[in-house]
């Protein structure tokens, strides 16, 4: 028969329960009555300063590149232009959230991380991530979101490369498809490790370890060590991506100017930028954004990590422009803006993997080499080989990016003025050695160079074969704004 328990009866039991519990089992009740974990203690200030920072990356790319590139092309693309920069970004940042931080910030092999955190799983506002300093913190849903601007930006650099006749249904295939093969594993491969508590605490237990234990703890600390991507193994550093994403980029916007081939009329027609105006608003931006995209790649807000980053990000810029500036001027008789932007870029772009490890006058030294070899690739190079690369992708990130990567071996040099690298596990600035440093940089570049040419050669194939590249020479005429986009930049 059927009973039921009145609301006074389902109290007695849970009395009586309690009770037997209490009495029985008294490690259950101390642990049922422990306190829940405290929260991860971020600092408020690194918080901020991310959160600022994530910020400044996302308007180096909208509104910074997007009016760079457009104000750089005729007026019947400048419109395509823009599209093609917002719709970058608008499609990485959901890749990246679905699968792509999973792919570069988790373990793996040394060349691509798993699908541990896929769909950002097990993620909340209070877990916490490692900086570059032990015991730091930082919410790995804001590292997330500073890390998915570097994403989004990385191929909307390449964008500039075949402007002015890349179909846009291309683009919108290619996108996707090169941050998944090439940016994730490359990004993996540069910046991830096991962080410095990891390394810490496992040199630590070493060093307290007796004989018989010391075995099993080295082990350990091999174990984290390798616990890493392929060339941050080797020993290369690159504070803020000049690998990952300026050679990456520069190199397969070149790769993708050869492919979809020169603009008609190039080389018979004078293609001049059509608005200076709109490209000095967006190279002022990109120098405001960099400051996020450099000085946030510390992870801190400490003198160490971004201050010296933000000092290097003023002086290195400056001292590119003015290199690209006065050498065009006794090359062909007059400064020009465009010869000033161009090169304020190209010192951007080779301070980025500096700025974190060079010193302030080390930082000028790399922005004046910067400027005079872009200026030399955008030019002479460019015009001796004939490809056409439209917004000098090539000429400014790849190149810029290889002397500032090779140059940050030499110049992070503590007698030099740079920071030199922290050897976490000795708890101290590691020895610096000039030859094992510059061979781990020229191992980093070459094979980000091979990874990303590869890389990006077949999936421009893939592209090819599947949508096609270029548009008809009409709607190339025509113009990419009302043949692609049905809209006009500009309405007369």
């Amino acid at each position: 028969m059927q009973k039921t328990l009145t609301r006074a009866g389902l109290a007695a039991l849970a009395l009586a329960g309690t009770a037997c519990l209490l009495t029985t089992a008294p490690g259950l009740a101390e642990e049922a009555a422990a306190p829940a974990a405290a929260p991860p203690n971020f600092n408020k200030g690194d918080v901020a300063w991310m959160l600022t920072a994530t910020v400044l990356v996302l308007l180096m790319t909208i509104p910074g590149l997007a009016l760079f590139y457009a104000g750089l092309v005729r007026p019947k693309n400048a419109l395509s232009v823009l599209t093609h920069v917002f719709y970058t970004v608008c499609i990485v940042m959901l890749v990246w959230v679905i699968y792509g931080y999973s792919l570069t910030f988790t373990g793996g092999t040394p060349f691509v991380g798993g699908f541990d955190k896929l769909f950002l799983s097990g993620i909340t506002g209070e877990t916490p991530t490692g900086t570059f300093s032990v015991g730091v913190p930082l919410p790995e849903l804001i590292f997330i979101c500073f890390q998915m601007t570097f994403a989004a930006i990385t191929p909307a650099l390449i964008v500039g490369a075949f402007a002015e006749r890349m179909k846009f249904s291309a683009v919108a295939l290619f996108v996707p498809l090169w941050v998944t093969f090439v940016y994730f594993p490359i990004a993996h491969m540069v910046w991830y490790w096991a962080g410095p508590d990891a390394i810490t605490e496992a040199a630590k237990a070493l060093a307290a370890a007796t004989d018989a234990t010391k075995a099993d703890l080295q082990a350990k600390l091999d174990a984290v060590n390798a616990d890493a991507g392929q060339i941050f193994q080797w020993g290369a550093i690159d504070f803020a991506g000049g690998t990952v994403v300026h050679i990456n980029a520069g190199l397969a916007g070149l790769i993708g100017a050869i492919m979809v081939g020169r603009r008609t009329g190039y080389g018979k027609e004078l293609m001049p930028p059509h608005s200076l105006v709109m490209t000095m608003i967006g190279a002022a931006l990109l120098w405001v954004g960099w400051f996020g995209f450099n000085a946030g790649s510390g992870l801190e807000a400490t003198g160490a990590a971004a201050g010296v980053a933000m000092i290097n990000t003023f002086v290195a810029t400056a001292a590119a422009a003015l290199s690209w500036m006065f050498t065009e001027w006794l090359i062909k008789g007059k400064a020009s803006l465009l010869g000033a932007l161009s090169g304020a870029i190209a010192g951007l772009v080779a301070v980025t993997p500096a700025a974190g490890f060079a010193g302030p006058m080390g930082a000028i030294v790399l922005g004046l080499i910067a400027g005079v070899v872009c200026l030399f690739f955008c030019t002479t190079i460019k015009n001796m080989l004939g490809y056409d690369d439209a917004l000098d992708v090539f000429g400014i990130h790849c190149i810029g990016g290889i002397v500032g990567a090779i140059l940050t071996g030499i110049l992070v040099n503590p007698a030099l003025g740079g920071s030199g690298i922290m050897d976490y596990a000795a708890g101290k600035i590691a020895d610096y050695d000039f030859a094992t440093q510059v061979l781990a940089q020229l191992k980093g570049v070459l094979l980000t160079l091979v990874w990303c040419g590869v890389g990006s050669f077949i999936i421009y194939k893939v592209v090819d074969i599947l949508v096609g590249l270029r548009v008809p020479i009409e709607q190339e005429r025509e113009g990419l704004d009302l043949a692609e986009h049905g809209e006009r930049a500009y309405t007369m």
